[in-house]
């Protein structure tokens, strides 16, 4: 990583650091972050819905009921995560009792406008509510495949969500290759939430927080930071959600707090995270409630230390 590349991106985009809000005292909810132009604000922290699609009920469960008790208000999903299971345990065990406290987000894989809108239907049944907060699509490639789902209509029917009430707002993920990120925003300013990989790594291999985050925060967008422990790439795993026998960022070269405080002390919105069980989500908790803030100094020391061993290995879910 060229430092002074880095320094740079401090001096532009680090200035825009996201002040949070304290929760009065008496409230069991995690500190909120502005959320964009959407005039929203989010916890800093928000539950993972692949992980919990995984689990069996009882363990969903007991993961949501933690997390609310624990303070965390959003709530990440998508209708391929497990063929809509996640979704339905969301729907099951949080909607009926939560709706009202909590900011729920949902995404579509789809690449056509028929598909796009069939999912938007299914979500919301399985959500067993008329309206979530935040539609998403999700998990574009390449700038080739954000023009395809442009001509396929599939913006077309995300902005029809909006004016029908079945969603407050919009957005797009992806985790392959920012030049597709960058692509969409040269497009369409329609959307008021972006998700994408932001973790120490990052900034030395394919970065979307060198190339994108400037961007959504010049655009005043929400900013969702997703595989902030390279989706177990930082515990030397090399496929989805595991560790594995790689050379292993945590703890070798940083500790879990050191990882996730250095994404807070970035312009994000909310820390998107994925447990394997309540122990782990506990664990995340009590490091956001510990969060107090991060320097240059520091952001620069820890960028360097795993700078050599930045790229595929780590975030193995790059281009």
């Amino acid at each position: 990583m060229n430092r002074r590349d880095f320094v740079q991106w401090v001096l532009t985009v680090g200035s825009a650091a996201l002040v949070q809000r304290q929760i009065p005292s008496g409230s069991n909810e995690l500190p909120r972050r502005p959320f964009g132009r959407t005039n929203e604000e989010v916890t800093m922290l928000g539950l993972g819905g692949w992980h919990i699609g995984r689990m069996n009920e009882r363990d969903a469960q007991a993961t949501i009921e933690a997390a609310m008790e624990g303070g965390v208000r959003f709530y990440d999903s998508a209708e391929s995560y497990q063929r809509g299971r996640s979704e339905r345990y969301l729907g099951r065990f949080l909607v009926p009792q939560w709706r009202d406290q909590i900011y729920l987000m949902s995404k579509t894989t789809a690449t056509t406008a028929r598909g796009a809108r069939e999912h938007l239907e299914d979500t919301l049944r399985r959500f067993n509510t008329e309206q979530m907060d935040l539609w998403q699509m999700h998990a574009i490639t390449s700038p080739q495949d954000v023009d395809r789902r442009i001509e396929a209509g599939v913006l077309d029917v995300m902005e029809q969500a909006l004016t029908e009430g079945k969603t407050r707002h919009i957005g797009f993920t992806g985790h392959t290759d920012p030049a597709a990120h960058r692509h969409l925003l040269e497009q369409t300013d329609i959307f008021h939430a972006v998700q994408c990989p932001v973790n120490v790594a990052d900034l030395s291999y394919k970065s979307f927080v060198r190339t994108v985050v400037p961007k959504v925060v010049e655009r005043n967008m929400g900013m969702i930071a997703m595989k902030t422990l390279a989706n177990g790439g930082f515990f030397g795993g090399s496929t989805h959600g595991q560790h594995g026998n790689r050379p292993r960022v945590v703890p070798n070269h940083l500790s879990i707090q050191e990882a996730l405080h250095f994404v807070w002390s970035l312009p994000v919105s909310v820390i998107v995270t994925g447990p394997d069980n309540v122990e782990q989500l506990r664990e995340k908790i009590a490091l956001a409630r510990a969060f107090t803030g991060m320097s240059e100094s520091d952001r620069n020391d820890l960028v360097a230390r795993i700078a050599d061993m930045a790229g595929r290995g780590v975030e193995f879910y790059k281009a």
